[in-house]
C-alpha cells in the first residue's frame, strides 16, 4: 500500500490465528467505520507472515535504520510506514498478546530509532475470555511501547468474547467498534 492520496491510511494488524474469530470480526467493524468516512483500509494477518523474533543485533539502529532480518516483516516495515492509523487486534494469550503480535512488537525497533512512527495513532482491539477487566496488562504494554515510538493510543475495544465467532451475538460490542472506526 503505498499512500497516494490526502486520505487516512489505516492499516490493522491481526494477530489472531482466527480468520472469522472475534478479533477478526471487531476490527471488521472498527474498518467499516472508518471506510464510511471515507479512509482507506487494509487488513494483515500476522499469521500469514513469517516473523522472525528480534536478535538484538543493533543493526536497526545504523546507518538506513533497517532490521537485518529478511523475513515477512520486511513488507509490513513498508505498510507501517504508509498507515496514519494502526489497528493491532490480538486476543488475550496469558494475559498478553498472541506471540505473533509480540514478535511483531519486538520487530517494531527501527522506528525507534529513526523515529519515523512519531505522530501516527493506533488502536488496540481485544477480545477475551474474561473481558475487559483482564486487558490491564495487555494495555499497559501497548501504551509503554506506543510512547516509546512516539505514537498517540487513539482508542481501544476490550470486548468479553471466547467462542470462535461469539462476538456477532453481541451487537453492542459490534456498534461500538463500528463507532470507534467512525470517529477517525
Amino acid at each position: 500500500m503505498t499512500k497516494k492520496t490526502d486520505q487516512t491510511v489505516i492499516l490493522a494488524l491481526i494477530g489472531s490465528p482466527r480468520k472469522g474469530g472475534n478479533t477478526d470480526l471487531l476490527t471488521d467493524q472498527v474498518i467499516k467505520g472508518a471506510e464510511s468516512r471515507g479512509h482507506v483500509c487494509k487488513k494483515l494477518y500476522l499469521y500469514e507472515f513469517d516473523i522472525l523474533p528480534c536478535l538484538d543485533c543493533r543493526a536497526c539502529k545504523r546507518g538506513s535504520f533497517t532490521c537485518a532480518l529478511e523475513d515477512g516483516m520486511q513488507m509490513i516495515y513498508s505498510e507501517l510506514q504508509d498507515a496514519d492509523i494502526i489497528i493491532f487486534g490480538t486476543p488475550i494469550y496469558w494475559y498478553g498478546p498472541t506471540g505473533k503480535m509480540k514478535l511483531l512488537i519486538d520487530r517494531l525497533r527501527p522506528f525507534i530509532a529513526s523515529g519515523s512512527m512519531k505522530g501516527k495513532k493506533a488502536m488496540l482491539v481485544v477480545p477475551s475470555e474474561e473481558g475487559p477487566d483482564c486487558c490491564k496488562p495487555l494495555i499497559d504494554m501497548f501504551r509503554m511501547s506506543f510512547h516509546y515510538l512516539g505514537v498517540e493510543l487513539a482508542g481501544t475495544i476490550m470486548a468479553k468474547a471466547y467462542e470462535r465467532g461469539e462476538i456477532a451475538g453481541n451487537p453492542e460490542e459490534l456498534r461500538r467498534a463500528y463507532n470507534l472506526g467512525f470517529s477517525l
